[in-house]
């Protein structure tokens, strides 16, 4: 018997599980987000001050190129539909050039800010105001947990790449890029709303 026919398939529920993973992720940011929400408004003006300092050029670019890597991921979903693996090709690495000058900016950002001694438990943020305080231990941890998550979401899509060069999905199986593809749309949902909350605190 063809060892490809023995191989057991559900598509089904791997979009369902897919679809109960990415619920629980924004469950996740949802009371990050909440918590946030909280401290903003008990502390809306130390929120203000303390946003003026992050690179909101930066924060945009940001924007924009995980925009574009969304667009790019969904085209090569189409592509991979068409059975076109080398447009699918092209469009994934585009995704995942996009992914790294992401990372190569955080790598600026984050970079500048540990230069000055400004990092969770430096001595510098010891001496902050408690509002202050707050408002960069959320911005360490929300976006370092969604760069984990950028990290994670280009690994992924690296496997997806070569299992295409392998012929391994074509337009005939292709739930795991479908799926690839909806865990790098969370990223960038992620970051949508990352980016007005802590770069445009008014």
């Amino acid at each position: 018997m063809n060892k490809e026919m023995t191989i057991h398939r559900d598509d089904t529920a791997a979009r369902l599980g897919m679809w109960v993973f990415l619920f629980t992720e924004l469950l996740l940011f949802g009371g990050l987000f909440l918590v946030y929400a909280v401290m903003r408004h008990r502390y809306a003006n130390e929120f203000h001050d303390a946003s003026q300092h992050l690179d909101t050029f930066i924060g945009a670019l940001n924007t924009i190129i995980l925009l574009t890597s969304s667009m790019t991921v969904a085209m090569s979903i189409t592509a991979i539909q068409k059975n076109d693996r080398s447009m699918a090709t092209i469009l994934l690495l585009i995704t995942l050039l996009c992914s790294f000058i992401f990372m190569f900016d955080k790598y600026l950002e984050w970079g500048h800010k540990i230069s000055i001694g400004l990092y969770p438990g430096s001595a510098l943020m010891e001496t902050l105001k408690r509002g202050d305080l707050l408002f960069y231990s959320l911005y360490f941890f929300m976006t370092g947990l969604h760069l984990l998550h950028l990290v994670v979401g280009t690994v992924i899509l690296i496997i997806i790449l070569v299992k295409i060069r392998m012929r391994l999905i074509h337009a005939d199986h292709y739930v795991l890029l479908e799926n690839g593809g909806l865990y790098w749309h969370l990223v960038d949902l992620i970051w949508i709303f990352l980016f007005p909350l802590l770069y445009l605190v008014t």
